[in-house]
């Protein structure tokens, strides 16, 4: 059975995914846990000013407070993001497993918190692939239909609904199938692709030369 984080990093990038099984360290920072928590607060950031940590918010906390407003307005199952069901929920699918941030209470609802940043519609791919797999776990597991997900950024004050998708759930079997047949490393990003190098932990173990990289897209 495959492990949610080994499909979101594939769909990332399957080199990516390749070296983090070689060094088997792929704890999170330490960062991750209070973001996570604040995922839990949105209700008392609202409340008190003085609730948010904002050493925790890439965003001003203006921005983000006004950001948590409207999510509050149009999210029907906001009440529930704030008070879920059940908190670092593990799933186990028919294919996948892993642990889901939240689950809201009837009907079920995964929600999956990303530390990082939004892109300026929907979520990432991976995160993405990551929804479908909680949703498709959540489903086999309670035995009822699951057809969305929710990912959310706290830091941004962002949250998404993720729907089931034809393409989606094409991306998630391209990813089921990266993880199955991934042995020897995987051909090294090219192109647009080559973006994700820079940032990665094992630019240099990869070969990848950060500064050429660097040279090369602000070059453009």
């Amino acid at each position: 059975m495959l492990a949610f984080s080994d499909l979101r990093t594939a769909a990332y990038c399957p080199r990516q995914l390749w070296y983090a099984r070689q060094r088997d360290d792929r704890s999170p920072p330490e960062r991750v846990d209070a973001v996570r928590d604040l995922a839990t607060r949105y209700d008392d950031a609202l409340a008190d000013p003085e609730a948010v940590d904002v050493s925790l918010l890439d965003v001003p906390v203006e921005t983000w407070r006004e950001r948590v407003r409207g999510v509050r307005e149009r999210e029907p199952r906001f009440p529930d993001l704030c008070d879920p069901a059940g908190t670092d929920v593990f799933l186990s699918g028919r294919e996948c497993h892993g642990v889901a941030s939240k689950v809201l209470p009837d009907p079920p609802l995964p929600a999956l918190v990303s530390p990082g940043k939004p892109p300026e519609q929907g979520v990432w791919e991976p995160h993405a692939v990551w929804a479908v797999a909680a949703a498709k776990a959540l489903a086999w597991e309670r035995q009822t239909r699951v057809d969305e997900a929710i990912v959310e950024y706290p830091a941004y004050g962002v949250v998404r609904r993720v729907r089931l998708t034809t393409r989606k759930k094409a991306a998630y079997r391209d990813a089921i199938r990266t993880v199955r047949d991934l042995g020897a490393p995987p051909e090294r990003l090219t192109g647009d692709a080559a973006s994700k190098c820079e940032p990665c932990q094992y630019a240099e173990e990869c070969g990848v030369r950060t500064s050429t990289l660097r040279s090369r897209l602000t070059g453009r």
